[in-house]
């Protein structure tokens, strides 16, 4: 079993950048899920998909992972996307692709 040490995107509903400094470490999972057949709840009797540690650093979270005697993998954060700086410029002239209804 693998951990995957990983920064967490932005969420997609906001424009704050929030929790997405710190670096995760968690576990792939071990086992599948499976449907609790009474009350139809997913379950696994796997624990290790319950823990997530946070870190400050990469280096933190690969020493980490070291010392425990993990396998990991990291996964590096996809560089940020430059964003406008404001609405009017959606509709600038010399853009590549014209505004169009």
């Amino acid at each position: 079993m693998t951990a995957r040490i990983f920064k967490p995107a932005r969420n997609a509903m906001q424009s704050g950048a929030a929790r997405t400094r710190r670096w995760v470490l968690e576990h792939e999972p071990a086992e599948a899920r499976r449907v609790e057949p009474l009350m139809g709840w997913t379950s696994s009797g796997d624990t290790r998909q319950q823990v997530r540690l946070y870190f400050a650093t990469r280096e933190e979270a690969v020493a980490y992972a070291e010392r425990e005697g993990l396998a990991y993998r990291v996964q590096e954060p996809k560089p940020a996307t430059p964003r406008t700086a404001a609405y009017s410029d959606n509709f600038r002239a010399g853009l590549p692709e014209p505004w169009t209804h």
